[in-house]
Formats: C-alpha cells, sequence, structure tokens
C-alpha cells in the first residue's frame, strides 16, 4: 500500500492530508492521482458511492491548476445533485487550505441565481462546482465562461443521466474546449455512459475498483417478508432492535416518505423528511440535522438523495424496493463506506419475491432472509444496551461526590438485587409493556413455496396491456423511473402492472394493464409535471380523440448560440432501460 507522498502531490496538499490524517489512498486514489497528475489523457474510473471518488480528482486537479489564471475558470465538476454539489466544494476549499490563491465555487438550481452571477463576477474562481441545468443556464447567460478549461469532471455521471440531464450534458460537452483532459466518474456503466464516453472522450484509459454495476462487498444484504399492512410495524421494530441504528430510509413516493416520517415522529423517535416538496432551506435544515445525528432516521426519497454525502450510516432500509436493480445498488451504497461494515435491510410483501435474483445478481452476493424480531428479541437488545451505556458512561467524580451522601439516605433498606432491578426498570418497562402481546408479522411461507405460487399464478392469469402515450420525453427530463413515479403518484391505491416503456425526445409511450385504461386517463387530466400540462392518450397516438390534458411546451429552437442535439432517436430495441419493468403496488 503506498502513501500519499509517493503519488507526486505538491507539499501544500500533502501537508493538509497530513493535518487531517490522511495517510493512504483508497484503491480508486491510488490508480487515478498519479495518472491524473503526469497524463493529459481522459480517464473513466468506475467505483462504487463512498470509495474517495472527491480526492481522486480534485486533489490532482488542485496539484496542476495554474494560480496565477486567476481570471478564468480552469475547472469545471458537474455532479447530479446540489447536496453532492455543495460537498464536492467543501471538500475542495478544505484540500486547498494551504493554496490561498485557488478559489472554487458551487452553482446550483434551488438558490437564487443573481447571487452565483455576482460571485463569479466578483471572485476570481478557478474551480467551478455545479449541477448540470444551473451550469448550462450560467453558459447561456455568459456569465460562466467555458472556453479555457483544462479539466471537465463528470462525477457520478449514471446518476446525472437518470435524473434526465443528457441533454444538457451534451450542450456543455459540445461547447467546451477539445483539448480539455475529461475525466469521468461513475458506479455503473450503462451503454448511456458509454455511448458519452465514446462520443466526447479522445482514447480514454479506463479504472475499476470493483466489478462494474456490482455492490459495495462491505455491505451484508438483508431482507424481511412481511404484508404490505405490516410494513410500518416491520420498521418500528428493527429501528427498536437496533437502538444505535443511523439510517436512511428509501421511500417510493413523496407522500409516503413524509407519511412514514411523520409516524416515526409521533411514536417517539428521531425522524424527518427528505424529498423534493421541501425548500431549499428546508432541506438544509433537514440535512444539517442528519449530518449531526441529530435525526436517528432520514426518510427519503431517490430523488432527493442523490449525491447525499453522509459518513458512518449504520443501516440502509428499502421500506419499498426500487423498480431499477441499479438503484438499488445506489441507495444500499449509502452504508459501508470508506472500509466500514453496513447493512442494508428490505422490507418485502410476498409477490416480490422473485425479484431477488436480478438483485443478487447486481450486488453480486446472496441477500439474506431473516425474520422481523420477536418482541422478546426486541427487549432483550433494548436491556443490553442499556447496560452497556450504563458501563461505558463516564462518571465526573467531582460533580456527584457531593450528592453521594444525600443518594445512600434515600436508597437506604434498598437491597442490591432490588436495586439493580429498578433502576433497569426505569428505562425497560416502556417496551416490556409495549411488546408484551406483540404478534409475529412474519410470513412463514418458504421462498420456494411463493415462487411457486407466483409462477402458477401468472401462467393462469395472463393480462393484457394498453399502449399509452404522454407528451413529455427526454427534453422534459423524462425518464422511465420518473415515468413510473408519475404513474404511481397519481393512481395511488391501485395495483397497476406496468409494460413497456420507450422514451423519445419529445414525448413517450408506455404500457399499462387494460383493466386500468379509465383510472389512468382521468388521473392524470389537468395534472402538471415540472410545470407544463401533462397529455395521456389511449392507444399510443397524440392525435387521439381522448387526449387528456394540455400540449407539451416544450418544444423549440435554442437561439443561445449553444448547440443542441435535436433529433429524435429510439432506443435499439424499441424500448428503454426500463423497457419490462414490472410495478406492483398495494396500499
Amino acid at each position: 500500500m503506498i502513501t500519499f507522498k509517493e503519488t507526486g502531490l505538491r507539499p501544500e496538499l500533502l501537508k493538509l492530508l497530513d493535518e487531517i490524517g490522511f495517510e493512504h489512498p483508497t484503491p480508486i486514489q491510488e490508480k487515478t492521482i498519479s495518472q491524473i497528475i503526469e497524463s493529459e489523457r481522459d480517464l473513466i474510473g468506475i467505483a462504487q458511492t463512498g470509495t474517495g471518488k472527491t480526492a481522486a480528482f480534485s486533489l490532482p486537479v488542485l496539484n496542476n491548476i495554474d494560480p496565477n489564471e486567476s481570471d478564468t475558470v480552469q475547472c469545471l465538476i458537474l455532479c447530479p445533485t446540489r447536496e453532492l454539489c455543495l460537498q464536492i466544494e467543501r471538500d475542495i476549499a478544505s484540500f486547498s487550505k494551504y493554496l490561498p490563491k485557488i478559489t472554487s465555487l458551487a452553482v446550483y438550481g434551488g438558490a437564487a441565481i443573481s447571487n452565483q452571477i455576482k460571485a463569479l463576477k466578483q471572485k476570481n474562481v478557478q474551480i467551478v462546482v455545479g449541477t448540470p441545468g444551473r451550469t448550462l443556464d450560467l453558459a447561456k447567460r455568459g456569465v460562466l465562461d467555458l472556453s479555457h478549461i483544462k479539466w471537465l469532471v463528470l462525477d457520478e455521471a449514471d446518476e446525472m443521466l437518470s435524473m434526465g440531464f443528457k441533454d444538457d450534458l451534451d450542450a456543455i460537452l459540445e461547447n467546451s474546449p477539445k483539448e480539455k483532459q475529461t475525466l469521468l466518474f461513475s458506479a455503473t456503466m450503462p451503454n448511456e455512459i458509454r455511448q458519452i464516453a465514446k462520443k466526447y472522450m479522445h482514447d480514454p484509459e479506463e479504472m475499476s475498483v470493483s466489478k462494474a454495476n456490482s455492490g459495495n462487498a462491505n455491505i451484508t444484504h438483508k431482507y424481511f417478508v412481511v404484508h404490505a399492512k405490516d410494513r410500518y410495524t416491520a420498521l418500528k421494530r428493527l429501528a427498536d432492535f437496533y437502538p444505535g441504528i443511523y439510517s436512511i430510509v428509501f421511500c417510493r413516493t413523496k407522500a409516503e416518505t413524509q407519511d412514514v416520517a411523520d409516524k416515526l415522529g409521533h411514536d417517539g423517535y428521531n425522524a424527518d423528511a427528505l424529498h423534493g416538496d421541501l425548500s431549499q432551506a428546508q432541506r438544509d435544515y433537514v440535512m444539517n440535522r442528519f449530518r449531526k445525528k441529530q435525526i436517528q432516521m432520514l426518510v427519503a426519497t431517490d430523488v432527493a438523495a442523490r449525491g447525499l454525502d453522509v459518513d458512518n450510516i449504520s443501516h440502509v432500509i428499502n421500506y419499498n424496493l426500487p423498480d431499477d436493480p441499479e438503484v438499488y445498488v445506489h441507495r444500499s451504497g449509502r452504508t459501508g463506506r470508506a472500509g466500514r461494515e453496513g447493512i442494508c435491510f428490505s422490507l418485502l410483501h410476498s409477490r416480490e419475491l422473485n425479484r431477488l435474483r436480478s438483485l443478487e445478481k447486481m450486488v453480486g452476493k446472496e441477500i439474506l432472509r431473516e425474520l422481523v424480531p420477536s418482541g422478546k428479541e426486541i427487549c432483550a437488545a433494548q436491556l443490553w444496551h442499556l447496560i452497556d451505556k450504563v458501563k461505558q458512561v463516564e462518571i465526573n467524580e467531582k460533580q456527584i461526590e457531593s450528592f453521594m451522601p444525600e443518594i445512600y439516605e434515600r436508597l437506604k433498606g434498598i437491597g442490591y438485587e432490588d436495586l439493580i432491578k429498578s433502576f433497569v426498570s426505569v428505562e425497560f418497562n416502556r417496551f416490556l409493556e409495549y411488546y408484551q402481546d406483540a404478534n409475529d408479522i412474519n410470513i412463514t411461507r418458504s421462498i420456494k413455496e411463493e415462487k411457486g405460487q407466483k409462477s402458477k399464478s401468472d401462467k393462469s392469469s395472463a393480462k393484457s396491456y394498453t399502449k399509452f402515450y404522454i407528451n413529455h420525453g427526454k427534453k422534459s427530463k423524462m425518464s422511465p423511473r420518473m415515468l413510473i413515479g408519475l404513474i404511481n403518484e397519481h393512481t395511488e391505491g391501485y395495483s397497476i402492472d406496468i409494460g413497456r416503456i420507450d422514451i423519445q425526445q419529445t414525448n413517450s409511450f408506455f404500457d399499462i394493464d387494460s383493466k386500468y385504461e379509465e383510472v389512468l386517463l382521468k388521473a392524470f387530466e389537468n395534472s402538471p409535471y415540472e410545470g407544463l400540462k401533462i397529455g395521456v392518450s389511449r392507444g399510443g397516438s397524440k392525435e387521439n380523440s381522448e387526449f387528456r390534458g394540455g400540449n407539451s411546451s416544450n418544444r423549440g429552437r435554442r437561439d443561445d448560440g449553444f448547440k443542441s442535439r435535436g433529433r429524435s432517436r429510439r432506443s435499439s430495441d424499441g424500448g428503454s432501460r426500463g423497457g419490462n419493468s414490472r410495478r406492483k403496488r398495494r396500499r
């Protein structure tokens, strides 16, 4: 194992790393730092979340950047979310402690663009960290000059594509200097990433520290099988069984996220919600509390949690399984970071068991089945947790000494065993009372029986599907995942199968179980998406007479001097990566 001193970093950076206790680079840092310092060749780095990717690209860029060129942006770093954007900029500011002439700035949506314009004009910024949409907006306004960029970093590239930023990325990449060094970092390498690399990168060197599209080896994956109505009860029991839990709980929709967080708060848990309906100030407040561990359980949607960078998370809990197996990998990667052990739990109902094989293939290991703890097991776990806290508590002799005579007097006549019982019962009685008659919520049929029943059910009741058209596509940042989420939110209370999905440039097509045609049409009447009306029609034609909603207004020609790809293109198989996905949901 090499040290940072052997990577070729300048003394100012080594001094900072020594101060913060960084001696040995992580595997991805060991492979990339020297390569970026010594070569101008483009690079693709494949590594899971939490493996030190930020330092892997920011340290060598800081090493090579020219501090005397203070009037031009030399490095642009693009990432999917404002949370990750802020985290990367904080790390860069920390790394450049002894490089006072180097200045960085974060630009992202959800904050006043006027303040970011002012900062770009007043500060001599050499490094800009931004989300694609806001970065492109600033460039189109002529405030952010891309013409002198020497390094362009795409961090969490797969997430940026899944969030619908492909058009923005295309515009930025096409309008940046050809002679720059492009550094692409991603946890997975889907075909869309390969296509970007092929088009915009020149002979890139690929470095991988983990199997592409696989999970972190430090994470143990487990699942529990309960009825849908018992899912919240199972979540509470797991929280009680692991008293020191510090976790993210992933839900499917914004409404469910808020509902679960509210229930946990009402039941006495330190919990809060993170979803797209929160303002930036609210999101910052929640995240600050979570980082300080004032929140024990953060309940979040996938979109809100993307780019979330918090260490020491003990558990990731899938309140619902994601529709895309790759999202499962990203979720689980929030724990087990920087060499630590982590645990990923999933709460399943019996009809989801057939999805385990694809998840196991994706993470490269077996997902173990466990039973939701019984009331007796939870009480025992809480008791041992209390005893351990007592044994480890630090005694302040000076402060407590003056109280001891009165304490001895008040406890006079109580025997040693009775004193211990009374002491333990002060905290323990509420758990004993709550779980005294707790019933077993586990579904106890074997996996083989469940899968067999599912298989027979599928054969005996083949469904018919109806094709639908929706007036939003890639230009509206629509993706298979977003479309499925949109249908979920608008058809709450129904269990609807979704078949093939085809996301095109300005519109999309999807198949649903035919018996829910009218439900879907009614659900999308007068409904907005990204501030625009949604138009849905049966039969896959926008000219269909049953077209509901308004026309999309996102079609148009750029007149800002930025090149844009305007041709509509279907995927080679007529569908999308999320095409043939099935989603079942019960209330």
